[in-house]
């Protein structure tokens, strides 16, 4: 007769090994995908083209090699809404004609268009376009009129009047950006955006064009000196660094003492309960 082995149940302690060991494998496989993960990412994000490097490049490109590429964007991007030549589509885009560079600049680089969506107002959002691509596909809308996409430099905005710029701000902006640039609501479902996010060449060009239900600020409203100064202005409430604590609203003493007296009286409120319920 052959000898049959009979192999023993497992036990607790077993299980428990088994158990340890693949909890041990899988958490080696999970932080070797992380570290794979974080190498590949940081070797795109040195690999990557920097934004100067993509300024850099767009400004080696000629005037006509610049209109030649923002044709081509223009036909893939814009044409269904636009038209082939400029001129619009009923219900669904304006004529383009005229718009300028600057227009084309706004719109797209803080990614109003292309649209994602018909509404009261098209918001801000991650543009689909690079730096270069905006900037070639204003300057074949340019090529047909209107204001180009100005320069703001950093003395500019070193050399503007600050007290002037708030003044301006507060008569020109803020009825409908607020007196802290932080937005409002207006009509019919539409919004003055917060200018947080704005770069100074986006609030330059749109006080030169005017934006859906912003008015345009041409050379008789405001010169540049004074636009600048708005813009300096606006820079200013941005980076401010509230050293008072926290800046509610940054609209002045009375939210404050309202905020301190609310607070200070829910305190001694929730104090007396608690000791009465104690007592």
């Amino acid at each position: 007769m052959s000898e049959t082995t009979q192999q023993s149940p497992p036990t607790a302690a077993g299980k428990a090994a088994k158990t340890r060991a693949a909890r041990k494998g899988f958490t080696r496989r999970a932080a070797a995908l992380v570290g794979a993960l974080g190498i590949v990412g940081f070797s795109y994000a040195m690999a990557g083209p920097s934004a100067a490097e993509e300024e850099g490049s767009s400004s080696s490109m000629s005037q006509e090699e610049m209109i030649s590429a923002g044709q081509e964007i223009y036909n893939k991007s814009c044409i269904t809404c636009h038209g082939a030549n400029l001129e619009g589509v009923t219900d669904r885009g304006p004529a383009l004609v005229g718009v300028g560079e600057a227009a084309v600049y706004f719109q797209v680089s803080t990614g109003r268009m292309p649209m994602a969506q018909q509404g009261a107002q098209a918001p801000r959002k991650q543009t689909p376009l690079t730096h270069n691509d905006t900037l070639a596909l204003s300057a074949y809308i340019g090529q047909y009129g209107g204001p180009k996409i100005p320069e703001v430099s950093e003395d500019d905005l070193k050399e503007a009047d600050l007290a002037e710029g708030g003044e301006l701000f507060r008569l020109n902006c803020a009825s409908c950006h607020s007196f802290t640039a932080q937005g409002g609501a207006l009509s019919s479902g539409k919004h003055a955006p917060d200018l947080k996010q704005a770069t100074p060449v986006e609030i330059y060009t749109a006080m030169l064009t005017g934006p859906q239900n912003m008015p345009v600020f041409g050379p008789n409203q405001l010169t540049n000196d004074e636009k600048m100064a708005i813009i300096a202005y606006v820079e200013m409430l941005n980076t401010d660094n509230n050293p008072g604590g926290a800046p509610i609203g940054r609209t002045g003493p009375v939210p404050e003492g309202l905020t301190i007296w609310l607070a200070g009286l829910g305190v001694l409120l929730i104090g007396t309960v608690w000791i009465a319920g104690k007592s």
